[in-house]
């Protein structure tokens, strides 16, 4: 009897665990409200773009998760000097908790691959670092079929500018996103 007991507590264990294993995959796009944030920020408007991209959940348990993405993200400000375009792959890895049936809290870390940078046409790639570093923090809400709504602010930890110009610049990104997972 205490070894069906047991076998019993195994396969149910077995079975919760495989359940919170789940793996999906999706598809997201929506709108930046972006800007540039630090020291010599003053001047800096908001710019509205986009981002769109891919997803994956890998659930841990029933109300924990890890979601790894990959975004084409358009960033940038708009100033005295001209518009800013910043153009990042960025591949944020966030630590979903889900709170209720459907809506989660988001937060993780972030690094961005700079592609292009330019001030009104013209390329400043020279005058941008690389890579770009920032925290993510925000709220999803998915319904049962797979639709999904986000709301997440990314903010920049690393200086954009280049270390000879002696500017302290930072991304600052508003996003509003639309998803669907399969």
């Amino acid at each position: 009897m205490k070894k069906l007991m047991l076998m019993a507590a195994v396969a149910v264990f077995g079975f919760n665990f495989s359940n919170a294993q789940e793996v999906s995959f999706g598809l997201k796009a929506g709108v930046n409200l972006a800007t540039f944030t630090g020291d010599d920020s003053a001047d800096a408007k908001g710019m509205t773009s986009y981002h769109v991209g891919g997803v994956v959940n890998i659930g841990v348990t029933d109300k924990f998760s890890i979601q790894p993405e990959v975004i084409y993200s358009a960033q940038g400000t708009d100033s005295n000097l001209g518009d800013f375009r910043l153009d990042y792959i960025n591949v944020p890895v966030l630590a979903k908790f889900r709170v209720v049936n459907g809506l989660s809290i988001e937060a993780g870390p972030q690094i961005g691959f700079l592609t292009s940078s330019k001030l009104e046409n013209e390329d400043i790639k020279d005058l941008v670092k690389k890579t770009d570093f920032s925290a993510l923090l925000g709220l999803g809400y998915m319904l049962d079929g797979g639709l999904n709504f986000a709301a997440r602010y990314n903010f920049g930890l690393s200086n954009i500018s280049d270390n000879e110009l002696d500017v302290d610049l930072k991304n600052g990104v508003f996003q509003l996103s639309i998803g669907y997972m399969f």
